[in-house]
């Protein structure tokens, strides 16, 4: 119990979390509007904003709020935020673009009556451009503010009140 308390305790926790769902529930959101729903985004990748630049960033500014620039989880989370935002921008996003001409491709297989190399489509939406990555970044932000200084303290005196 006391594990499951300290977490939601956690400033840090609640701000990467938190960015997290933000991201994710605006990503669902956005696309709804813009393209209907598809029960596929709610586990998909790819997408405004890109809640891993939203995880990160608000991982890394929990930290930040929580310590100093010269804490060792400031260091760490910041150049692991690093790489997995470059990562979502540049490794997954030419994926997602190498799986739009491979889906093409299958599809003129199956016109022309040949045997496609693969049974099923594949996803499209991997990766993030610059614009779904700075909305994520802002997204985490924007969170990570509101969980370090607002939430958390609220939280943590809520459970102190009732003797948690």
């Amino acid at each position: 119990m006391n594990f499951f308390i300290d977490l939601v305790r956690n400033p840090v926790f609640l701000a990467a979390g938190g960015a997290w769902l933000a991201a994710q529930l605006s990503k669902i959101i956005y696309e709804t509007i813009r393209n209907g729903f598809h029960p596929g985004r709610l586990t998909g990748g790819g997408g405004m904003p890109s809640s891993h630049s939203a995880t990160m960033t608000g991982l890394t500014m929990g930290c930040l709020l929580s310590g100093t620039a010269r804490s060792p989880e400031f260091a760490v989370s910041l150049f692991a935020a690093m790489v997995v935002i470059y990562d979502a921008m540049g490794v997954r996003y030419e994926t997602g673009k190498q799986s739009k001409i491979l889906n093409r491709m299958r599809q003129r297989d199956i016109e022309e009556g040949r045997e496609p190399l693969f049974d099923k489509p594949l996803d499209e939406k991997m990766g993030h451009t610059l614009a779904e990555v700075i909305v994520g970044i802002a997204v985490g932000i924007g969170i990570a503010l509101i969980m370090c200084l607002w939430a958390a303290p609220l939280i943590d005196g809520a459970l102190t009140a009732a003797g948690l």
